[in-house]
């Protein structure tokens, strides 16, 4: 439950950061499918087993990984410069609550 009810405050703190034109482009469901998108693209890489707190996260192949996916998953066709405000969005996520 509580796993869900962080995925619930992360796409909400998305809905909210993403630009209206972009907004328009992504289902509620869509941010969803993209967090696991992004989780299982930061598993592939290595990024969670990472001790070092500041990992560099590479957006653009977050992006394009999460994109290539999607249409490998037949969830939709989207462009990696839009997905890209999702990834953006929940790490600024992230740092809301580093800075708590």
């Amino acid at each position: 439950m509580l796993f869900a009810e962080d995925d619930r405050q992360t796409v909400a703190f998305i809905q909210k950061y993403l630009p209206q034109e972009i907004k328009e482009k992504f289902s509620e469901d869509d941010i969803y499918y993209f967090l696991d998108a992004f989780a299982e693209y930061c598993d592939k890489e290595g990024i969670f087993d990472s001790e070092d707190e500041e990992c560099d996260i590479d957006l653009e192949k977050a992006a394009a990984f999460m994109v290539q996916l999607a249409k490998k998953e037949k969830i939709g066709t989207f462009e990696a410069d839009d997905v890209r405000w999702i990834v953006d969005g929940q790490l600024e996520y992230w740092d809301s609550l580093d800075a708590e």
